[in-house]
């Protein structure tokens, strides 16, 4: 049940109806330990956050430099306030957990400019991890339309901060990077960092990740070091390049028209804990995203899927490739594996790469029978998705969709977007909203951080922007370092389809002189395989490598996919037990009454010592475990009893994982 208490003593201090509205407002969290102060001097506006009594950010700006002068730069005065507090409990569909407390102190500061009589509102709520800030700007009398060049806002530190950022470098882009660490004075105004940037105060000080959340019609954001040479970063607006109607100069960001009512900033995001680990758990880009618009969701199922793409459609059967029998083998090995789905990756469809005449996404090639793959999969007890261009879906969209549901298609991946402008921000409500009417699920690859999509859109299984597995195809980038980064950088903010599942490891040392593009191997150990199935989060999650990998010529399943064959792909609960960045992680999470840890290290080896009565205080456990054997692809599995802890021997490179059951 929701609650929101209007605070009325409060608020008539600082009503629009008071003689004297105050300029200096606190709002804390819940728990008292963040807080977020703001103030409104000589006009311009500013916020402080605060945890534990000690300034994360120092006095920074908020505002936009617009078609209609500034907003929040100048000129400023409060003319009026409502608090509120919100006890709710959000329940996603999908995730990595069951439900999530949605409890926040919120302040509406009524704002106008006084030479004009502008008016606009900033919103902004604290929550025990995090606070966030937003601008809502109503329809005005004097102007029907506004044109944002760039924000003013920023994020400004009081002290060389440790941070680990991506930097994409240019505005479009994939979102396929490395979270190297970076001191706050090492940061140039021509850096571009994805969200999350994530930085650490210092001893004993508080962690925080800087991100946005709930942008709808809206462009995407970049974090560039601020102009005046300060410690600190400023917010950087993807702006539109093919725009004609640009004035010299200034190059529109958004154009907010208002017929559908008032222009709405994304949330400005600060998480916060004591440590990076502490933000994994997190929902709060989610719990400010906007409400479920999927009424039913019955049919939205989360599940593991067999791939073509990764393993080159490695199959045994004659002439392997897009093909219906190709196709035919990978649905049989689901079944075999009890997989909810098989990925028809790029290839399927007419023209898929435009050449030698435009695609038809309505077509398949003669080689592939997909309506007759779909019975087939049904019968079996498999469901089909099927990848798609973004640009030649854009075509036919309606059509296609609609399409797809009649074949009986359950989910689609979107791919090669690229960008997060103004319109591919719109494109991607847009394809969400038109795959809920036609009850199709939703992978989008090629595509920008995680904003929180996967509550208003519950169809949202999961999403790219990560340097994920792939990049074993190419070169020697995904290291086990970059392996226990993303835990705490790019995991922060929802789903990464990193699509896990490489089953062949050579060490490092000779990783460089084997990388190929069918069978790829990875530089990390068996151990770690199995283990990103609980680290990572991805509701529709790939068993990438080829059906041979996990299933022999005798039938039998192969070392650790006994443990893929029945991990889930989404949670009932999810903590954070151990680790620290680039180094190690151990996550567990709950399905049902059995815990499934799972422990990942960089290249150095080591033992982990998970906290069993985190699980619950003086229970014994049932562990089965999986980890590091002799070499980087064999395992060591047993069965032990436990209480307390539970030491997982992690080899260079490598990983375990573990199921938990209680012994009453």
């Amino acid at each position: 049940m929701r609650i929101i208490l209007y605070a009325a003593a409060a608020v008539a201090s600082i009503n629009a109806a008071s003689a004297q509205p105050a300029n200096d407002i606190r709002l804390a969290s819940p728990d008292q330990r963040n807080r977020i102060d703001l103030s409104v001097a000589e006009g311009k506006l500013r916020y402080t956050v605060w945890r534990d009594g000690r300034a994360v950010l120092s006095p920074s700006p908020i505002g936009m430099f617009t078609s209609q002068g500034p907003l929040g730069g100048a000129d400023l005065e409060v003319v009026g306030a409502d608090r509120a507090r919100v006890n709710d409990v959000y329940r996603p569909v999908v995730g990595k957990a069951a439900e999530a407390h949605d409890r926040y102190e919120q302040v509406t500061l009524h704002l106008k400019r006084r030479t004009d009589g502008v008016a606009f509102d900033l919103v902004a709520r604290a929550y025990a991890d995090g606070v966030a800030y937003r601008f809502v700007v109503p329809p005005q009398d004097r102007f029907k339309a506004i044109d944002i060049y760039w924000e003013t806002t920023g994020f400004y530190f009081p002290a060389d901060y440790d941070c680990w950022g991506a930097n994409a470098g240019v505005h479009a882009n994939s979102h396929e990077f490395e979270y190297d660490p970076v001191k706050a004075s090492r940061m140039r105004s021509f850096h571009l960092y994805d969200a999350p940037l994530l930085c650490s105060t210092g001893k004993g000080g508080a962690t925080f990740a800087l991100a946005e959340a709930d942008k709808r019609d809206y462009a995407g954001a970049y974090f560039r070091r601020r102009g005046d040479g300060g410690l600190g970063v400023n917010i950087s607006l993807t702006t539109r390049t093919d725009n004609a109607q640009d004035s010299a100069g200034f190059k529109t960001a958004v154009r907010a028209s208002f017929s559908e009512g008032p222009l709405v900033t994304p949330w400005r995001v600060v998480m916060l804990g004591d440590t990076p680990g502490d933000l994994i758990p997190s929902h709060l880009i989610s719990l400010l995203a906007e409400p479920s618009k999927i009424a039913d969701t019955s049919w939205i199922r989360p599940g593991k899927a067999a791939w073509d793409w990764w393993n080159g459609w490695a199959v045994d059967v004659p002439q392997p490739g897009v093909n219906t029998a190709t196709y035919k083998a990978y649905i049989d090995f689901a079944q075999k594996m009890g997989l909810d789905y098989v990925l028809i990756d790029e290839g399927w469809y007419k023209g898929s790469s435009e050449a030698p005449t435009p695609a038809d996404v309505t077509v398949p090639i003669p080689a592939v029978d997909l309506p007759g793959l779909v019975r087939y999969a049904q019968e079996r007890g498999v469901g089909i998705w099927v990848w798609l261009q973004w640009k030649q879906l854009e075509r036919q969209m309606d059509d296609a969709l609609a399409l797809y549901e009649a074949w009986g298609i359950r989910g689609i991946k979107v791919d090669f977007m690229d960008r997060n402008d103004q319109e591919m921000v719109g494109f991607y409500h847009r394809i969400l909203s038109t795959a809920a009417k036609h009850r199709l699920m939703v992978d989008l690859h090629g595509a920008y951080p995680p904003d929180g999509l996967a509550r208003t859109w519950p169809n949202y299984m999961t999403q790219e922007g990560v340097l994920g597995a792939e990049y074993n195809k190419f070169g020697t980038r995904i290291t086990a370092t970059h392996n226990v980064t993303l835990p705490f950088t790019r995991g922060l903010l929802g789903p990464m389809d990193y699509t896990p599942g490489g089953f062949h490891a050579v060490a490092p040392a000779e990783f460089a002189g084997r990388v190929r593009l069918k069978r790829p191997f990875v530089q990390t150990t068996r151990g770690q395989a199995l283990a990103m199935y609980v680290v990572y989060d991805s509701p529709f999650v790939m068993l990438a490598d080829s059906p041979d990998s996990y299933i022999g010529a005798d039938g039998a399943l192969t070392p650790g996919a006994d443990f893929l064959k029945e991990v889930p792909a989404s949670w009932d609960e999810t903590r954070f037990l151990g680790g620290a960045i680039g180094e190690h992680v151990v996550i567990a999470r709950r399905k049902g009454a059995s815990w499934y840890i799972g422990a990942m290290t960089n290249e150095s080896g080591r033992t982990v010592r998970v906290p069993l009565d985190a699980l619950g205080a003086g229970k014994r456990w049932r562990a089965r475990v999986w980890q590091d054997g002799a070499d980087m692809n064999s395992l060591r599995v047993g069965t032990v009893e436990a209480r307390g802890s539970l030491a997982l021997t992690l080899a260079p490179s490598g990983g375990a994982v573990a199921v938990l059951t209680a012994i009453e």
